[in-house]
């Protein structure tokens, strides 16, 4: 009675394995702000905190 519920649907999903220069780009950036960030707090830590105790 009610046959086109059962009907089949054929959707492709096509995921394309590539290295986006795009996404590479972000990911450098973001890993180069990290990596900045950590030597920013390492040199505010030697030049002013590590001087206090000495």
């Amino acid at each position: 009675m009610d046959n086109n519920r059962h009907e089949e649907k054929h959707v492709e999903v096509h995921r394309e394995e590539r290295t986006d220069s795009g996404l590479v780009g972000a990911t450098f950036i973001k890993y180069a702000a990290y990596i900045i960030i950590f030597f920013g707090v390492l040199w505010f830590l030697i030049s002013y905190v590590f001087p206090m105790f000495g």
